[in-house]
């Protein structure tokens, strides 16, 4: 009995242990598939994870080129359409430049003489010109007779076109034309103060530089532009500056310059005082040299001019030099300075204030002597005002056995000004400016005036 017990005990463990193998096996795999499906739903719930991230960051990146596309609108002007499709300098070479400007000035002036008025229609009633300040006849009792007189033109307005082209090798050139609308009108209406003051264009300067040559029409190189004050008037201290524009060439290096200019005799008539027709019958032109030294102190300038003289068969020589400058005193002064003498410098300075030459008994030119100058200080009340004060003289040293007493001995003025600039290139100003003219056998003639100006340059 006890071997058969002991017998099926272990069939009996067997047949259960083969009968939970089934089942157990069977838990294994529930599991398993339990656990699968749970990493199944983990990876799913990822692949949504990233996949929304990764729109995010879409709307992100669409959000943000859109802020920019938005930031570069507002700081970008609107896209105007283009004046035209094809260059401005269509004959230029390729790569050239081209610019324009200019400015827009009335003028508006009262102007009181003592020896009667001003000629209506000459040049003295539109600027400054002292060789036209009447004098009264010998033995007349005008002085003082004469009643303001009023004129108002916009003849001083100006434009300029430039071309600029630099070369491969590095050559600069320039073309520069600049005109006004002084000159005289072109029609029998145009040029007064009838109907439409239709006035012609006027050349003012036409030139082409090429490095350090310059070639056609602009200032003087015996003139220095720099040194000009500021004025209400088309020049101020016109007595006193050498000024003139005409055809020349030139050539400049470093502080020096030098040039040949046109010719042009001027005439006093032999004891008359007259003056007589210009003379061209020069063959040398006019030779300057100048020379200048700038820096943060303003700048110093040297000039000297040699001229023929030249009328029918009768030759003269003359040789002036003049001296100018500006010099800085601080950052709201300056002073700007010019003096000039010389034989023959007559047409260089004042306008013509004098002749270059007079003629002798014989008919022969002889040179006539002057000096002059002016000084101007400068002071900037505030970024938007400033004033200028200019003393301004010429002295004729003239033979009254050749010339007579009644030509110009001298001519000064003073002026005083305030110039407001409102905005950015508006100039408003006003100019009180107290003038005298006499002459060799001491007749006195006077000018008062203000003048006011608008101006816009652009």
């Amino acid at each position: 009995m006890n071997h058969h017990r002991n017998t099926r005990r272990p069939l009996a463990i067997a047949l259960t242990l083969a009968l939970m193998a089934p089942g157990l096996a069977l838990a294994e795999t529930a599991k398993e598939k339990e656990l699968e499906a749970r990493i199944a739903q983990l990876e799913a719930q990822v692949q949504a994870l990233l996949s929304q991230q990764q729109q995010q960051q879409g709307v992100i990146a669409q959000t943000q080129t859109q802020l920019d596309e938005v930031r570069t609108a507002q700081a970008a002007p609107a896209a105007k359409p283009g004046i035209q499709s094809t260059p401005i300098l269509t004959a230029a070479n390729p790569g050239g430049s081209f610019s324009y400007g200019g400015f827009i000035k009335l003028d508006a002036m009262v102007t009181d003489t003592s020896d009667g008025e001003i000629a209506d229609g000459s040049s003295g009633r539109l600027f400054y010109v002292p060789s036209t300040i009447p004098v009264a006849p010998n033995g007349s009792t005008l002085g003082g007779t004469s009643d303001p007189y009023t004129d108002v033109h916009a003849q001083f307005s100006r434009f300029w076109l430039s071309a600029d082209h630099v070369t491969d090798s590095g050559d600069k050139f320039k073309a520069y034309v600049e005109a006004d609308f002084f000159g005289g009108g072109s029609n029998a209406l145009a040029g007064n103060e009838t109907s439409t003051n239709t006035y012609a264009v006027t050349l003012r300067q036409a030139y082409v530089r090429w490095n350090n040559w310059l070639a056609g029409q602009t200032w003087s190189n015996f003139q220095d532009v720099a040194a000009l004050p500021e004025a209400v008037d088309f020049v101020g201290p016109s007595e006193g500056t050498i000024f003139s524009r005409q055809a020349q060439v030139r050539y400049s290096k470093g502080a020096w310059s030098v040039s040949l200019e046109n010719p042009q005799t001027t005439i006093t008539g032999y004891q008359t005082g007259a003056r007589l027709a210009n003379s061209g019958d020069n063959v040398l032109p006019d030779m300057t040299a100048r020379w200048t030294a700038k820096g943060d102190w303003g700048h110093f300038s040297v000039a000297g001019l040699l001229r023929q003289f030249k009328y029918l068969d009768s030759t003269e020589t003359g040789a002036a030099v003049s001296v100018s400058g500006k010099f800085n005193l601080g950052k709201s002064d300056d002073l700007r300075y010019m003096v000039n003498a010389g034989s023959g410098i007559g047409r260089y300075m004042g306008f013509g204030l004098g002749s270059d030459t007079v003629l002798d008994g014989n008919g022969e030119l002889q040179a006539q002597d002057g000096y002059g100058g002016f000084v101007a200080w400068r002071h900037a009340w505030s970024p938007k005002l400033r004033s200028n004060l200019i003393y301004s003289a010429a002295y004729l040293d003239n033979d009254v056995a050749l010339t007579g007493y009644g030509v110009t001995e001298r001519a000064d003025s003073f002026h005083a000004n305030l110039i407001y600039s409102p905005f950015p290139k508006l100039d408003v100003g006003a100019e009180l400016t107290w003038a005298q003219r006499a002459l060799e056998d001491d007749r006195e003639g006077d000018l008062k005036r203000l003048q006011t100006t608008v101006k816009y340059s652009f």
